[in-house]
C-alpha cells in the first residue's frame, strides 16, 4: 500500500502547518502530550483517516504536535503494544495490516466476551440505562441517514463499548475497546457490502431483548450480530493455486 503523508495530516491538533511553529514556540513534553498523540493517532485508525500500512513518520509526528520525536516514539510503542502499530527496525512504524487469521481470532474473542457481557446485562440493566442505549440508538440513526460515514463507524462500535460500561466491569471494557479498535483495522482491509443500516438494525433488536430481560433471544441476537459483521467481511484464503485461479470456467 502506499505509503501517504496526505493521510496523516487529519491528526493535526491546531492549524499550524507541520515543520512551523509561532516565533518562540518549543516542544511540550510530559506524558500528557504522549497520551494526545496515541488518542489521535487511535481516533484517526477507527474513524478509518488513516488506512493500514500508512508509514507513521516520527518527526513528522513531532512537528504536527510539537513534540520531540522521543515523546512520538513512547507514543508508538504504546500503539504497538495495542496491536494498532508494527514497528520494524528497517521500515518503522506503520499502522498495523491485521492477517485473515488474526481477523478470525479477535471476531472469537469478541464473540466470547460480549455473550458473557450480554447475560450480565439482561439481569442487572436499569431504566435509566435503557434510556441511555435508546439515545445512542438515535444518535446511530441521526449518522446513518447524513451518510456521516466516520460518525457512523465511531457510533456503531461505541454502541459495544457502552454496553460494557454499563456491566460495570471497567476491564471489559477496556479489552472490548481495544478489540473494536482492531476490528477497525479489519473492517478497512476486509469489509465489503456490510450495510451500516443492517448494524443499527440489529442493535435496536438487541436493545429490545435485553430490556425484555430475555436472555436467550438477546444472545443469539448478539451472536447474529457478530456473524453478520464478520460475514460482511472478505475473509478468506482465496486461491493459492495460479493454475486453478487462471483456468476459465467450465
Amino acid at each position: 500500500m502506499p505509503e501517504s503523508k496526505a493521510n496523516l495530516k487529519v491528526i493535526r491538533p491546531s492549524a499550524t502547518a507541520p515543520g512551523r511553529r509561532s516565533p518562540g514556540a518549543g516542544t511540550r513534553q510530559g506524558p500528557g502530550n504522549t497520551q494526545r498523540i496515541v488518542e489521535a493517532i487511535t481516533n484517526a485508525i477507527v474513524e478509518r483517516r488513516l488506512m493500514p500500512g500508512t508509514k507513521l513518520a516520527e518527526q513528522q509526528i513531532a512537528d504536527i504536535f510539537s513534540v520531540s520525536r522521543t515523546l512520538v516514539r513512547q507514543a508508538l510503542h504504546q500503539l504497538s503494544r495495542d496491536h494498532l502499530v508494527t514497528l520494524e527496525a528497517a521500515r518503522g512504524a506503520h499502522v498495523a495490516q491485521p492477517s485473515e487469521e488474526e481477523a478470525r481470532q479477535v471476531f472469537a474473542v469478541r464473540g466470547m466476551l460480549e455473550a458473557a457481557m450480554v447475560r450480565q446485562l439482561v439481569d442487572m440493566i436499569s431504566p435509566a440505562q435503557i434510556a441511555e442505549l435508546r439515545r445512542h440508538l438515535k444518535s446511530e440513526l441521526d449518522a446513518v441517514r447524513r451518510t456521516d460515514v466516520q460518525g457512523r463507524t465511531r457510533l456503531l462500535a461505541d454502541f459495544h463499548v457502552v454496553l460494557a460500561r454499563m456491566t460495570g466491569n471497567a476491564v471489559l471494557a477496556d479489552m472490548l475497546a481495544d478489540l473494536l479498535s482492531r476490528c477497525s483495522l479489519i473492517a478497512l482491509m476486509y469489509q465489503s457490502s456490510h450495510s451500516a443500516e443492517c448494524s443499527r438494525d440489529e442493535h435496536v433488536a438487541l436493545v429490545d431483548a435485553i430490556e425484555r430481560r430475555d436472555s436467550r433471544a438477546a444472545l443469539r441476537l448478539m451472536e447474529s450480530h457478530l456473524e453478520n459483521v464478520e460475514r460482511g467481511l472478505r475473509i478468506s484464503s482465496g486461491l493459492s493455486d495460479l493454475a486453478t485461479a487462471l483456468m476459465p470456467p467450465a
